[in-house]
């Protein structure tokens, strides 16, 4: 899952609950001690640039911060160009592994923005198998920018925030004035994260995060790198792979992102993929008994889009006094949509919301969003996610204006499309056209000649990053290898699918390569 989708596990038994109130290779092995800062390597004290020795021969001040867990924080260049100037913190945080150690698993939930930092200690289990997280010390951490780490800020009071992702406009939706509307709130918006977070808001791309990591690995005292990333995750690992493709060790990427396909065209894609993944929800929920559709599966469809192109007009209000509106409506949908097992919980958002029911779609709308339930925001990952892609994205260069890029999203994903827009891809193209700072210089080729295997997974129906992201992204790499899930959902290891698991455990414990997609 992505990070948005692993929260979801996390928060979806806890919002229904409120949905029922409001409605009535080669490694360093070394020893896992029990305690925090036990026998551990040193750095690797390999050779690197004589500026850079500060950072790759930093000793870390480990301490405990859970079962199993301790935390430090690795200091890096705020800008790889001139490293010897200003500095940034990574936060860490490392599940410590059974015995003796395989070594350092890197991992990375995906985003951008997903706190890696947070998964490891809170919910390791959910990252990998039992056999994996006894074997290795996980590490997550969190990217520059995010969270724990040096963070990005824009807004500092809930309320503005509130504005920003869920206030309502005079103009229609899809109009020349609403896009008007829409520029001077994301003007407004890019101010206040370049005052509040300043150059930091210019580094954010995969290309510094990927440096990072290569800090983080030898501090660890793992001369390869061993990653699992999720989602967003894959690119990072993509271009870590790219970068450093002597250093890569054994390296899975799940729910993959095509690095060649262009911003605009990727949300198409998206967008698409979670119109296929509503259509295949509607088969399942017309053979259930609290189904709130009924007829056909065009036919109930349609009464989706209907609803989302009537929604604006009813004025649906929430018990906090926030209006419903038809993107907010598309961002609680697509939240479900992540994971075949909550898919209750979508029959849950229809039915409340055909009741007239606010509060309901905005409980999956804020757990998308990071919102907690007291109206403070928990992270800042809608801040990171717009922040990332204008940074290293190409959605200000690609001569495409929002309204039309808008229709493009429409005509690939007739029910879904144009609302989920609204709220991502407008928001975005508006921001990006406005940034501060320049795109960064990234790798336009992603062969990563010389690197050890990389397990690449796709799942057939998964609608944030769909299969053929996987197949083209295990072709780009040298040595990427395709292992394929037949299913929902977006990514699928550590899920219980036991195909995938053994064929991933495997790979990781023993460096095994199937010698064929296993097709599970």
């Amino acid at each position: 899952m992505s990070s948005r989708a692993r929260r979801l596990r996390a928060s979806v038994a806890a919002l229904a609950a409120s949905a029922l109130l409001l409605s009535g290779c080669t490694i360093l092995p070394f020893l896992g001690g029990n305690e925090a800062g036990g026998d551990r390597p040193g750095p690797t004290g390999e050779e690197v640039a004589e500026e850079l020795k500060v950072f790759y021969e930093q000793e870390l001040d480990w301490t405990s911060c859970g079962d199993r867990v301790d935390c430090t924080n690795v200091t890096v260049p705020l800008d790889w160009s001139e490293p010897e100037g200003d500095t940034i913190e990574i936060a860490v945080a490392r599940h410590r592994a059974q015995g003796t150690a395989l070594g350092s698993l890197l991992m990375n939930p995906g985003g951008p923005g997903g706190s890696g930092y947070d998964f490891v200690l809170d919910s390791a289990e959910y990252v990998v198998t039992p056999d994996v997280l006894a074997a290795y010390d996980v590490i997550g951490f969190d990217p520059r920018g995010v969270n724990h780490s040096s963070p990005v800020v824009c807004y500092t009071d809930a309320a503005d925030q509130d504005e920003h992702l869920y206030g309502t406009f005079d103009a229609a939706y899809g109009t020349d004035a609403w896009l008007a509307e829409l520029t001077e709130r994301q003007l407004r918006w890019v101010d206040a994260c370049e005052e509040n977070t300043g150059e930091l808001l210019g580094h954010l791309d995969a290309g510094s995060v990927a440096r990072d990591m290569d800090v983080i690995r030898a501090v660890l005292g793992d001369t390869q790198m061993h990653y699992l990333g999720y989602s967003y995750g894959t690119y990072l690992g993509t271009v870590y792979a790219e970068l450093f493709p002597d250093k890569v060790g054994r390296m899975v990427l799940d729910g993959a992102v095509d690095p060649a396909v262009g911003d605009l065209d990727s949300l198409v894609m998206q967008m698409a993929g979670f119109d296929s993944a509503l259509r295949a929800y509607m088969q399942w929920c017309l053979t259930q008994g609290d189904c709130p559709f009924s007829g056909g599966v065009d036919a109930s469809l349609a009464s989706v889009r209907q609803m989302l192109d009537t929604v604006d007009a009813r004025g649906f209000t929430a018990s906090d006094g926030r209006v419903l509106d038809s993107a907010t409506v598309a961002t609680g949908i697509i939240f479900t949509l992540y994971s075949e097992s909550y898919w209750p919980e979508l029959t849950n958002l229809f039915t409340q919301l055909r009741r007239g029911d606010a509060d309901t779609v905005f409980a999956y709308a804020d757990a998308y969003n990071g919102r907690d339930y007291d109206g403070g925001y928990s992270d800042n990952s809608s801040e990171i996610y717009t922040s990332v892609i204008c940074d290293e994205g190409d959605l200000a260069s690609d001569g495409v204006g929002t309204l039309d890029g808008i229709a493009m999203i429409d005509e690939a994903a007739p029910i879904l499309g144009r609302y989920g827009a609204y709220d991502d891809y407008a928001m975005l193209d508006v921001a990006c056209s406005n940034w501060p700072y320049p795109t960064a210089d990234l790798p336009t080729t992603f062969t990563a000649d010389g690197a050890a295997p990389i397990m690449v997974i796709g799942t057939t129906n998964d609608p944030a990053t769909p299969y053929a992201n996987a197949v083209a992204l295990s072709e780009q790499l040298s040595s990427g290898f395709l292992v394929t899930y037949e299913g929902e959902g977006h990514t699928i290891y550590a899920q219980g699918v036991a195909c995938v698991d053994d064929t991933v455990d495997a790979y990781l414990l023993d460096g095994t390569v199937p010698g064929s997609d296993p097709n599970c």
